[in-house]
């Protein structure tokens, strides 16, 4: 409950801001670009910080460093909603992401080193199902806060959760990596942030203003440090990002299925918001309402598929689930101009729904069997980093590629939205023939056991004591 609380606060906020974004530009003015900066100020620095994240909290303790992430989240959510100018809230917002960055990736690595190993499927079925509700859920919520009361209670929401969170926490045990070395890698979390923050900024800025020089520098002081980070990790005695860990196929292969289909996700749902409200008339609400088919599909479904995997093995799900999604996402393109909902969308919702179901908690428990329950943290992280890559890659490009119209002036996408929708298919397609290709053939994702605590043996010569 803890760890769903508090990395669903986050992926909530995530999306619930998309649909309030014209009610704060009237507040705050600043036109398009200030719009541009509440959504991606917070993506930055969440996408940027992830691995420093899941590291600090293998090493100082996941609780301890879940816990200043949420407060931390907290204060600037706070921030957020008092934001009196476009600035300030920007700048709240990229807060808001460093604290998302600091609790996002202990939420995993808690429930990989205090749940049991056969309960671990299906405990991370669940939170995969209910944290990709509350990302899912954000546009309805979203227009509902801004309908009924004020885009600011979008962040104040984010209040009451934290503090739920918190009250579960205390009863969550304090884990951490016994492997951890005493130096923390500076030097690797510099370079990877600057890398990050520099390539992302570049991507936000050039459609925008051009190459202009704080564009270009950016660019070229991110590509160095993402050049630089790997030779770093490579002399480091305990490094950010383990390169061992790119070793296992398993690994590896579950962060590229990651990318193309969080990429598919992200860029999907973004087009299909402004789909529902500039080409077929939706008002803000009624498009979170026309999304929620996906919300209660996942509901369902995702403890259920975890639970499945845990017996069966990731590879089948994988491979099927982002087939199903490529499907949905085919279906999506009948979403036009004149259509109805149950015509033109609901059978894209559902079969999506059902696809993205398959595919996230097999995807998650594969990313963390491949690795110890010791290094929890920075598998969570990396995977976590890729995703909200991906999706910032796919908010920035695919509208450029398919040659969408209309995507901040109100007007409708034009043909481009099909065939958006298309190139997102063709990437959950991809994802899938990865799984099929590198994910393990079948067997049971297997953990090492948690170490024996609390036992009552009165045996004076047994070393399982405590």
């Amino acid at each position: 409950m803890a760890t769903i609380l508090g990395s669903g606060v986050a992926f909530l906020d995530g999306s619930v801001v998309n649909v309030a974004l014209p009610a704060i530009g009237r507040d705050v003015g600043g036109g398009l670009r200030v719009l541009q900066w509440v959504l991606d100020a917070y993506l930055l620095t969440l996408s940027a910080l992830l691995l420093l994240g899941g590291a600090l909290g293998d090493r100082y303790g996941r609780r301890r460093i879940f816990i200043i992430g949420l407060v931390l989240f907290t204060l600037a959510s706070l921030g957020c909603g008092l934001a009196p100018t476009g600035e300030a809230l920007i700048a709240a917002r990229l807060a808001q992401g460093v604290g998302g960055a600091l609790l996002v990736p202990g939420s995993l690595a808690l429930i990989n080193a205090s749940i049991d190993p056969d309960d671990r499927g299906e405990a991370v079925g669940r939170w995969a199902g209910l944290t990709g509700v509350s990302s899912a859920v954000g546009p309805f919520v979203g227009g509902w806060l801004v309908d009924t009361a004020s885009w600011r209670w979008v962040f104040f929401i984010n209040v009451p959760i934290a503090a739920a969170a918190l009250l579960a926490l205390r009863h969550v045990p304090e884990t951490r990596d016994p492997n951890a070395g005493e130096r923390l890698d500076v030097g690797g979390a510099v370079a990877v942030t600057l890398g990050l923050a520099g390539t992302v900024f570049a991507l936000i800025e050039v459609p925008t203003v051009g190459w202009d020089p704080i564009s270009t520098t950016a660019a070229v002081v991110g590509v160095t440090a993402l050049v630089v980070f790997p030779l770093l990790e490579a002399r480091h005695p305990a490094p950010l990002l383990p390169l061992s860990l790119l070793r296992s196929s398993q690994f590896t292969g579950a962060n590229l299925v990651t990318l193309a289909v969080y990429a598919a996700l992200s860029g999907a749902l973004f087009l299909l918001s402004l789909q529902l409200q500039q080409t077929m008339g939706y008002t803000a609400l009624e498009a979170g309402i026309a999304t929620l088919p996906i919300t209660i599909i996942m509901l369902l479904l995702s403890g259920r598929i975890g639970a499945l995997a845990q017996r069966t093995g990731p590879r089948i799900p994988m491979t099927v689930g982002p087939f199903g999604c490529a499907a949905g996402l085919l279906l999506l393109t009948r979403a036009e101009a004149g259509a109805s909902y149950a015509g033109g969308v609901l059978p894209g919702v559902l079969v999506f729904g059902l696809g993205l179901s398959i595919t996230v908690a097999p995807l998650t428990a594969a990313v963390l069997g491949s690795v110890g329950p010791e290094r929890g943290g920075v598998a969570s992280g990396v995977n976590n980093a890729v995703s909200r890559l991906a999706g910032l890659l796919a908010v920035a490009v695919l509208p450029v590629v398919a040659a969408l119209s209309g995507t901040g002036d109100g007007a409708p996408l034009g043909p481009g939205f099909a065939t958006a929708l298309q190139i997102s298919a063709a990437m959950c397609a991809a994802g899938g023939v990865l799984a099929a290709l590198t994910i393990g053939r079948g067997e049971r994702v297997e953990t090492p056991p948690l170490p024996a605590v609390n036992h009552a043996c009165q045996d004076p010569a047994c070393e399982c004591r405590d």
